[in-house]
């Protein structure tokens, strides 16, 4: 590959953590559902899906058991934040501190060690064209099933009944029970589903973008993720954009090392995040934008569910 090709390439690889965890929480946050916990339910996906792929041998395995991990800590926020009422960012942070935590004490015997990452699928034809072929059409199938689903989830959000029971719940939870659709049973799927794709997410992280354990490698990307659906202003086109440009900030740090620039490595580490900051408070000095695309009643308890 040439710089470049490895440069676009990687960015693809690096994207999809990003969009995988992006993607569940727009879901959860339609329903009208703020999980801050994301963070925590990534880390503790990536050492649960490390370690039962580091014992089985199979990816598949351990993509299914961190899959199961992020549900339940996600069902866990959902029971406090949705049967208890409890306060959603407050219990988002709980959650998502003591799955950091958590995820610490299960990887602590696996510190440092590696497996194998699956090898990328080559589209015959296809992956051998000039440029394009290494760049789109040498990947991992995470990365094709990731890019997939951004167009599941904005075609069952905008064009199925499914997807406007989801939004009815985000924007009028009254109307929404007035329509007969159960809130509190919605609510509790779209935050399952927002737990299974973290899950995904720091299988991903841990198994195959980077095969190896260490505490703290999820690094923040958790945070990045809630963020883009704000950048994204809850659209799934904008979300995928915003992954892949996310994506492309995370791999410059290698690309710049590798072009030899004197770059503090502790300021390109950060560039992620102080992108973060930058772009939120361009989007935030624009309210207008924001209420007309964020779900009305985001992060309020609903205490109507006449189906519990």
């Amino acid at each position: 590959m040439t710089p470049l090709e490895f440069f676009l390439s990687g960015t693809m690889s690096a994207a999809t953590v990003f969009l995988l965890a992006a993607l569940g929480e727009l879901v959860a946050e339609k329903s009208g559902m703020l999980n801050l916990g994301v963070e925590g339910m990534m880390a503790i996906s990536a050492a649960v899906g490390f370690v039962v792929t580091y014992q089985t041998g199979s990816h598949i395995f351990g993509f299914s058991i961190a899959a199961v991990a992020g549900i339940f800590v996600s069902l866990i926020f959902a029971l406090v934040s949705i049967t208890f009422l409890a306060n959603q960012v407050a219990t988002g942070l709980a959650v998502g501190i003591l799955s950091l935590g958590v995820s610490a004490l299960i990887g602590k015997k696996y510190e440092s060690l590696t497996i194998s990452a699956p090898d990328p699928i080559f589209i015959p034809g296809l992956s051998d064209i000039p440029f394009i072929g290494a760049v789109f059409f040498q990947q991992n199938i995470v990365v094709y099933c990731a890019i997939l689903m951004s167009v599941m989830i904005a075609f069952c959000l905008n064009k199925t009944r499914l997807g406007l029971a989801i939004r009815a719940c985000g924007e009028n939870p009254k109307a929404a029970e007035a329509l007969s659709y159960s809130v509190w049973k919605i609510r509790y799927g779209a935050v399952a589903f927002g737990g299974m794709m973290a899950g995904f997410a720091g299988a991903y992280a841990s198994t195959i973008y980077t095969p190896l354990w260490a505490d703290g490698m999820i690094a923040g990307r958790g945070w990045i993720a809630v963020a883009l659906v704000v950048f994204g202003t809850w659209k799934t086109s904008r979300i995928f954009l915003g992954a892949y440009l996310f994506g492309m900030v995370t791999l410059g740090e290698l690309v710049v090392q590798s072009l030899g620039f004197a770059v503090p490595s502790q300021f390109l580490t950060a560039m992620p995040f102080v992108i973060t900051i930058v772009v939120l408070a361009i989007i935030s000095a624009d309210m207008s934008r924001l209420r007309l695309h964020a779900p009305y009643s985001l992060g309020e308890t609903y205490d109507g569910s006449e189906s519990r």
